[in-house]
């Protein structure tokens, strides 16, 4: 179920683009309001929180990356869903390398767009519902879901929801490797598509924030050609 009208900040210069997503996405049952430039993306960012923002990359004045980088810099995790006529690999893993969760290359159908909101919505509910899971400690490690956020060594790993998921989804399974499609499917609710890096993406982002900071441990482990398990070892 998604979050009762969950609002969706679309931030798309394109006016026919945006009252097509926006219509979609209200027959889906989101609250969405759309704006044109990212300069007043950003503002509503910042003081309305929206539950999902979809984003194009290609605005006037302050263009989809730098909104990216600047919610991100401000502490603002609300999930955001790129949207863009940029399709080759080195954009999309940019994209998400710098703070987006998920990423939609133009053309389109509006129904993958609403799945991919829909998923989005739900990761930021569940992120913030204590109910969803206990607290998990794993050598200098500690997981706590009310927060949602990682403590490495009694410090903030500074974890936005997205990345949380996936290290509490492979903290679960402690020791059991989990396979690229089983962790999309149960953090991005969707299953991988040709080449598909986002998931390689977030675990490298875990290990720079957990791994490289734990002053004893490496936790994200690669059984290669499979997946990724979460596991202490020692450095």
């Amino acid at each position: 179920m998604i979050h009762p009208m969950a609002k969706v900040l679309i931030i798309e210069d394109d006016d026919v683009i945006a009252q097509g997503m926006a219509r979609h996405l209200v027959v889906a049952g989101f609250d969405a309001v759309g704006v044109a430039n990212g300069e007043t993306g950003l503002a509503r960012l910042r003081y309305e929180r929206p539950d999902v923002c979809v984003l194009d990359l290609m605005l006037p004045g302050v263009d989809g990356w730098k909104v990216i980088e600047q919610a991100r810099g401000e502490g603002i995790g609300t999930p955001i869903v790129v949207v863009s006529a940029r399709g080759t690999e080195h954009d999309r893993v940019h994209a998400l390398e710098i703070g987006a969760d998920d990423y939609l290359v133009k053309p389109f159908a509006m129904k993958e767009l609403v799945a991919r909101v829909g998923a989005a919505a739900r990761r930021g509910t569940r992120a913030q519902d204590s109910r969803r899971g206990e607290q998990i400690e794993i050598e200098e490690l500690r997981l706590d879901p009310r927060n949602v956020q990682a403590y490495v060594d009694g410090a903030s790993a500074e974890l936005t929801p997205t990345e949380f998921r996936l290290i509490y989804a492979l903290a679960v399974d402690e020791g059991r490797v989990l396979t690229r499609d089983e962790l999309l499917q149960r953090v991005w609710g969707r299953r991988a598509s040709h080449r598909d890096r986002t998931v390689d993406v977030f675990v490298r982002k875990l290990r720079e924030k957990v791994d490289h900071r734990a002053p004893r441990h490496t936790f994200i482990q690669t059984r290669y050609g499979v997946g990724y398990k979460l596991e202490a070892a020692p450095k």
